[in-house]
């Protein structure tokens, strides 16, 4: 029997089919290593177009679904901030942005008193007799500083770093003003991406593991962040005049509060009306969906090789994307909004400790979980220093009901709650959204003003953080915040009178 289910976009076969594509694998006690093993993969920019998910209907993960397939994949998992620094700060420490008061793209969290000797997730292995290993980008690009990228600091042994190469002498795409404002078909060979790079260093620590410690590998992937790069193959996936466009409407934000757009005030990434304009939507999306493709592909170099190696069965396995991204929804492209599109992720865990396998949870989960469900799988001593909450009840059974609702923050004083049914808003200025994500999964209709909802709204609100750092030193690229009734973009004030900037840099 195959259930089906109705998603943004589409319908999405539910992992019942994945089962029957995908065979299962077994994840039976270990013989030779009491401890297990940690891959953790992070995807940069990935929102909920994955096979799973079913964000998009044609898109192609088979690595990610038969990943899924052998564990549980999370359907409401959001991030604790739709941005690369204060996501990835966030699940690497175990605390939330209003926590650190890291909401940019900087600072760096060490540079900060209260946090200079903070144990992260991978220094608490190592403190466990773990080797912690890592390729990629893992943390935010810029960190940790050029001198802290060695052996020791923040990983037993740091590898190829990476970045967003290779790309052409001139941009496939004209006048976007920004160098990784990109897409299109490039290089010619897939081995030219710095991705398989980091991909090939990473398999050669799994075919060279540490002999007698359990180690940890964190491998971070830059696609599909912008440029939106891949080669031929991966853009024949999806024919050009085949490729599906997010729906979208053109009132779509006549219910929004205005606050909404501080958010996203001013951007690299191009409006929807540019896109359109420039006749560069579809090819947009087509590029987002290669990359993805692309990605998937990554992964499943990876778990063959677990397979190859005979790591499969004592190793834990951890999938996640730091964000989503907007593709024309809600007239924008990029992340930086409280919406499904930013906030929900990919999250996948299997392996050892894993009972279930082959389903999904809907249940309301965090990045910030994956500190304490990788603790509580590894049979680690509990760590107090950090929030969240193991998601391990429901890794055992699938319908274990979490009484917590998952929570994103951009800027301070901007949040988003969400549990199996709700999504509420609250922005800086007291204006607010709510959505029935049931009925209602593009978030269409805001019924924050309506009568009849206030009783929900005043019940969602008890979880809105009760102490809001505030912005360290060092919050500056993609700051918004409210200082005593006007908006402040980057540092500077917004006129009242200021139009929406419809272009971007």
């Amino acid at each position: 029997m195959i259930q089906i289910n109705k998603t943004p976009l589409g319908i999405g076969i539910t992992m019942m089919t994945f089962m029957m594509v995908f065979p299962l694998v077994a994840f039976t006690s270990p013989k030779k290593q009491a401890r297990p093993n940690v891959l953790l993969i992070a995807i940069d920019d990935l929102n909920d177009w994955v096979g799973y998910l079913g964000g998009h209907p044609s898109v192609q993960t088979p690595n990610m679904d038969r990943l899924a397939a052998m564990g549980v994949g999370f359907t409401n998992a959001h991030t604790q901030a739709p941005l690369c620094n204060p996501s990835r700060t966030s699940f690497l420490t175990g605390l939330r942005p209003t926590t650190t008061g890291i909401y940019a793209l900087g600072p760096w969290f060490r540079a900060l008193d209260e946090f200079k000797d903070h144990v992260t997730l991978p220094q608490y292995f190592e403190k466990q007799g773990y080797q912690t290993i890592t390729t990629g980008k893992v943390y935010h690009d810029a960190y940790p500083p050029e001198e802290d990228r060695r052996d020791g600091p923040e990983f037993t042994r740091w590898g190829f770093k990476g970045g967003f190469l290779p790309r052409p002498e001139e941009p496939i795409v004209k006048s976007t003003g920004h160098p990784l404002v990109d897409w299109g078909v490039y290089p010619e060979n897939d081995d030219q991406q710095d991705d398989w790079k980091v991909a090939d260093w990473a398999i050669e620590q799994l075919k060279n593991p540490p002999k007698k410690d359990p180690f940890f590998l964190s491998v971070g992937f830059r696609h599909p962040h912008v440029p939106l790069y891949a080669t031929q193959k991966w853009f024949d996936l999806y024919p050009e005049e085949e490729v599906l466009l997010p729906l979208v409407r053109a009132d779509d934000r006549d219910d929004i509060p205005f606050f909404s757009w501080y958010l996203h005030w001013d951007l690299p990434e191009p409006r929807l009306a540019w896109l359109m304009m420039n006749h560069e939507w579809k090819a947009k999306v087509r590029g987002y969906l290669a990359s993805v493709s692309f990605v998937d592909m990554l992964v499943g170099r990876l778990l063959d090789t677990l397979e190859e190696e005979g790591l499969m069965e004592n190793t834990i396995i951890v999938l996640l994307s730091d964000h989503g991204y907007h593709l024309g929804s809600k007239a924008i492209s990029g992340k930086n909004t409280l919406w499904h599109e930013s906030t929900r992720v990919p999250l996948i865990f299997a392996g050892p400790g894993v009972k279930e396998t082959g389903k999904t949870s809907h249940a309301p989960a965090e990045l910030l979980d994956i500190f304490p469900t990788l603790i509580d799988l590894a049979g680690l001593p509990e760590n107090k220093a950090i929030e969240g909450h193991s998601l391990k009840p429901v890794l055992n059974n699938i319908d274990y009901r979490r009484e917590w609702p998952a929570i994103t923050t951009h800027g301070p004083g901007n949040h988003a709650i969400v549990t199996s049914q709700w999504r509420y808003i609250q922005y800086a200025d007291g204006s607010e959204e709510l959505y029935n994500i049931q009925d209602d999964p593009y978030e269409w209709k805001n019924l924050a003003k309506l009568t009849g909802y206030q009783p929900i709204i005043q019940s969602l609100r008890q979880y809105l953080p009760s102490k809001i750092a505030a912005p360290a030193p060092g919050n500056t690229v993609r700051l918004i915040e409210l200082k005593d009734g006007t908006p402040y973009w980057q540092g500077k004030p917004i006129s009242e009178d200021a139009g929406i900037p419809m272009s971007f840099k």
